[in-house]
């Protein structure tokens, strides 16, 4: 059953009950979209952001950067190839909700193991769909990110005044540090599996040339992929361990993973450790949050966007090599250009809005981006970056002899 898309204002509706639909999604400002629920029967609220992509939605629903965030997602035809064991990014799934335009069909590919719709009831994350979704972008892209909530009860009633408060009421992910929340509490290492082929799948890695350690504010499982991929031997190590515990480890390079929540929340902890790290002189590569944790350790600013970029489709200026990167992104929050110190060089651009994407330290093997190189899912444009990660541990393994 397909449902008509219904968009609607709490204020003008007198006759919510008498439309046959089983879930609703309402904003803060009493906008309101019905439609048929999907996934997990309950109520979630969080910021409703869009996503571009045109697959992968399995990678982008366990992102832990998605933590308290609700996807609506532009590409009608979701939920087309199922669910499997094998792409998830994160062991737990931190995403509040989803959103949907079309009916899903029956999965139609040799990996799938679930329905989206089984997938989403057993990681309890609540849906809906059959809703205009091109208008409710159109409103996110004009308006800005909304706060919102999605319900889908089982008692099939929909008490809209009652929503509308408990949106109102969130306080939103301004000043909000989500890390602590989705980070590891257990330091471990990485099983050493590298990234997906399709005629091998996931291989182990038998090489563990260096050591990198990753400091672990909502890493993607395919970021320690492809440090396999380059024979690292990967610790991950919870967001607050201090710095000395980090260098006992003895790493030969550090990361700054990516993660969800506002940058200054995470920096009151975070800023004090990675200082400590760039005083070692050690390679240091961060993506993400990771990267806007690195800018505010180096002095900058960050500051909420109104429109965030989430999609495997933007494009990105390479201002050192003069090229054109397609990217893979998933931010609501960017480092403020007027900030940056003269000591840090500005490496990448976005070419939608011109917000800053890579940053460097010019006397250190020191830097970041603000998109995702390991691409998944989403184009493999970036995959140089840990490259040349790899290249700036060599060189430093070399001058330290390790």
């Amino acid at each position: 059953m397909y449902l008509k898309p219904l968009i609607q204002n709490i204020n003008s509706n007198k006759n919510l009950n008498k439309i046959d639909s089983t879930a609703i999604l309402i904003l803060q400002n009493g906008k309101f979209f019905k439609g048929l629920g999907l996934g997990y029967q309950g109520t979630a609220t969080g910021e409703v952001c869009f996503n571009t992509s045109i697959t992968g939605y399995q990678e982008i629903i366990s992102d832990p950067s998605y933590a308290d965030q609700i996807i609506n997602f532009t590409f009608p035809h979701v939920g087309n190839v199922g669910t499997n064991q094998e792409d998830h990014e994160s062991d737990k799934i931190w995403t509040k909700g989803v959103i949907i335009n079309s009916e899903i069909t029956s999965p139609s590919s040799y990996r799938a193991l679930k329905h989206l719709d089984e997938w989403l009831k057993k990681n309890k994350i609540v849906g809906i769909t059959g809703i205009d979704t091109r208008n409710l972008t159109n409103f996110i892209r004009d308006k800005g990110a909304p706060k919102g909530t999605i319900s889908y009860p089982r008692n099939k009633k929909l008490n809209v005044k009652k929503l509308l408060k408990q949106t109102q009421k969130w306080s939103g992910l301004k000043n909000l540090d989500l890390a602590q929340k989705v980070s590891t509490k257990k330091n471990y290492t990485w099983k050493g599996l590298k990234t997906w082929r399709k005629n091998t799948g996931f291989e182990k890695n038998k090489k563990e040339i260096f050591h990198v350690v990753a400091i672990d504010y909502g890493i993607k499982k395919n970021i320690l992929r492809y440090f396999s991929d380059f024979n690292c031997k990967v610790t991950v190590v919870y967001c607050k361990t201090p710095a000395a515990d980090i260098i006992k480890l003895k790493p030969n390079g550090i990361f700054l993973s990516n993660g969800p929540g506002d940058p200054a929340a995470t920096g009151k902890y975070a800023i004090p450790i990675v200082k400590e790290l760039i005083k070692k002189n050690l390679p240091i590569f961060g993506i993400c949050l990771g990267h806007q944790i690195l800018a505010l350790t180096l002095g900058a600013k960050t500051k909420k966007m109104s429109l965030g970029h989430r999609g495997a489709n933007h494009p990105v200026k390479n201002l050192v090599k003069g090229n054109v990167e397609i990217t893979s992104q998933n931010h609501g929050f960017e480092v403020v250009r007027s900030s940056l110190k003269k000591n840090i060089q500005v490496t990448h651009k976005s070419l939608f809005d011109n917000s800053i994407e890579g940053i460097r330290l010019k006397n250190k093997p020191v830097y970041s981006v603000q998109y995702h190189p390991e691409s998944n899912p989403g184009p493999q444009d970036s995959v140089y970056l840990f490259e040349e990660f790899i290249k700036s541990i060599k060189k430093n393994a070399k001058k330290k002899r390790y």
